[in-house]
């Protein structure tokens, strides 16, 4: 490896049989999916909120945030604790998925840019695609797809 190389972790997991990727350093923890208190007004997409040591939790379903299609919450279904710098400054939101995968180390340079057509998810929540040995892993730009501002425009149409 050069000195030219970098390389960061991405926390991979499954939704829907696909692969995605979110930064490692933006992974506050893993938990197994428990229930969660409901919040009124709120996206169907935002489950509910835990309450975390203290701090109130966001929970957002990412297979309803893309469209998907909607699953039983299984016991390998797992909430993955972000920090997320918005608008509104930094705050800690979790994400559904269906399993946790592996942490992959990947050199930025072979990040390729999102495709725009036939994508299941939005391309601007998008950082770009990873293309491994074995697998293909959309990586996500936490920051814009759990941008609490954009949630109150949903809400507000």
């Amino acid at each position: 490896m050069d000195s030219e190389t970098r390389v960061e972790q991405f926390l991979t997991f499954e939704l829907a049989g696909e692969s995605y990727g979110v930064e490692i350093l933006k992974v506050q923890e893993i938990r197994g999916w428990e229930p969660v208190r409901e919040i009124p007004n709120t996206p169907d997409f935002i489950k509910g909120a835990l309450n975390l040591r203290g701090c109130i939790v966001p929970i957002v379903d990412l297979r309803e945030r893309f469209g998907m299609e909607k699953t039983d919450y299984s016991p390998v279904t797992v909430v993955i604790v972000l920090a997320v710098e918005n608008q509104q400054g930094p705050t800690v939101m979790g994400i559904v998925a269906d399993a946790v995968s592996d942490v992959l180390d990947i050199d930025l340079a072979t990040i390729k840019e999102s495709l725009k057509l036939g994508s299941k998810i939005d391309t601007r929540y998008m950082r770009g695609m990873y293309v491994g040995k074995e697998q293909m892993v959309m990586l996500l730009d936490v920051d814009k797809l759990l941008d609490a501002e954009e949630f109150e425009e949903i809400n507000n149409l």
